[in-house]
């Protein structure tokens, strides 16, 4: 007589489906994980987008000369950057998320409420990848006293560094232009501070005018 165990096997055989699951590959080491999170160089990214009719290959640095875009404003007025910096010593150009969120409203609204002190210097402009309608909206609502620029496809928004991701979102940012050149840039700023360091920003570029004409 064969004997048999208690799950009715016969004694000595094996049972070859659960000595397969039984052999399981080693398990990933904690420091394997942290390494591909810490170099990123090792990483490949198929999901990068080019924007077409601007070189978006490099981002613009401090010294460079605004880009030759035209975008649209609130009223769906073409607005020629390279235009309004030959007519304007300074321009004040900043990035918010999304039009009538929350901390954007905190944001055009500090610029708005600071405009009579930036105006005597500088054009001031927010840009979004909101389109003309929901700029219009938001401009009117808040009764903002400059432009807001829709830039749907990121164009200036991805040369000057503010795309959150290749395919969508931007970085709350601002910049500052002199003479169409880039002067002063944050890329990550809270709506309050955009607006503080802009006016600080301006503050000192007056001062170093006023010494220039001495």
């Amino acid at each position: 007589m064969q004997l048999r165990s208690s799950s009715n096997r016969p004694v000595g055989t094996t049972d070859k489906k659960i000595t397969k699951k039984s052999i399981s590959k080693p398990k990933a080491h904690p420091t394997d994980i942290i390494d591909a999170k810490t170099h990123p160089t090792n990483i490949i990214d198929t999901k990068i987008t080019i924007d077409h009719n601007i070189d978006t290959t490099t981002l613009l640095d401090i010294g460079d000369q605004i880009p030759d875009l035209t975008l649209q404003n609130q009223n769906g007025d073409d607005i020629s950057l390279r235009g309004i910096t030959e007519r304007n010593k300074i321009l004040v150009l900043f990035a918010y998320p999304r039009a009538s969120t929350p901390g954007c409203t905190r944001q055009v609204c500090g610029f708005r409420d600071s405009y009579n002190d930036l105006k005597e210097y500088a054009v001031v402009m927010g840009v979004s990848a909101d389109n003309v309608n929901a700029q219009k909206k938001f401009h009117s609502k808040h009764l903002l006293p400059y432009d807001l620029l829709s830039d749907p496809d990121r164009k200036l928004i991805g040369v000057l560094g503010a795309k959150k991701t290749p395919n969508s979102g931007i970085i709350r940012s601002y910049w500052i232009f002199v003479d169409g050149k880039l002067k002063f840039k944050k890329v990550k700023v809270s709506p309050e501070i955009s607006v503080t360091e802009t006016k600080e920003h301006i503050i000192e570029l007056t001062k170093l005018f006023a010494k220039d004409k001495l």
